[in-house]
């Protein structure tokens, strides 16, 4: 049994070559609450996107732009860490278990287009804009406070975990030992 989304924005296939123009989704509060408690945000404040679909054979290609307001716990303090998200994507959603003819090469723009399997049906921009914004988030945010407070907590920094910082160690400490 699969889960639904929290942000949902179904566009059947077959619509896709009527469709003209951008389109736009934005999350609302109660998405955005359940996205944040998905994501492990602090919070979620915007999350928007704006965004063209074609049809390329079975495929169809979604372009745009992604924008979101978020806070992520730092990896250190756990303090709110804010963050603002504003991204082009590229999105290439390919019908689940057909695989290219064989000897077909699968071409890609200057710009690389992630890919996302469908039921040949309908695809979900909701859940596409969520997981772009995820990927785009800063992986392990820092807050202001972080090194004080790993120093304070006697974590070593990457200086002074390095093995050349154990060889000085045991060579004397200086580095003027000789």
């Amino acid at each position: 049994m699969s889960v639904a989304p929290e942000f949902s924005r179904i566009v059947k296939a077959d619509q896709v070559k009527r469709m003209t123009g951008d389109s736009h989704v934005e999350a609302n509060e109660a998405e955005r609450t359940a996205l944040a408690r998905r994501f492990g945000l602090s919070a979620l404040d915007r999350l928007e996107a704006d965004y063209s679909l074609t049809q390329e054979g079975e495929a169809i290609l979604a372009r745009g732009r992604v924008r979101a307001a978020l806070a992520q716990p730092c990896i250190a303090t756990g303090e709110p860490v804010a963050e603002t998200i504003d991204t082009e994507f590229a999105l290439r959603f390919v019908v689940e278990g057909e695989a290219l003819p064989e000897g077909e090469e699968l071409e890609l723009d200057a710009q690389d287009v992630d890919t996302i399997g469908y039921d040949g049906q309908s695809i979900d921009m909701g859940e596409a804009v969520a997981e772009t914004m995820a990927l785009a988030m800063t992986p392990f945010p820092r807050s202001p406070d972080a090194d004080a407070y790993l120093k304070e907590a006697g974590v070593l920094s990457e200086e002074q975990a390095s093995p050349f910082a154990a060889l000085l160690a045991l060579k004397g400490g200086d580095g003027n030992a000789g």
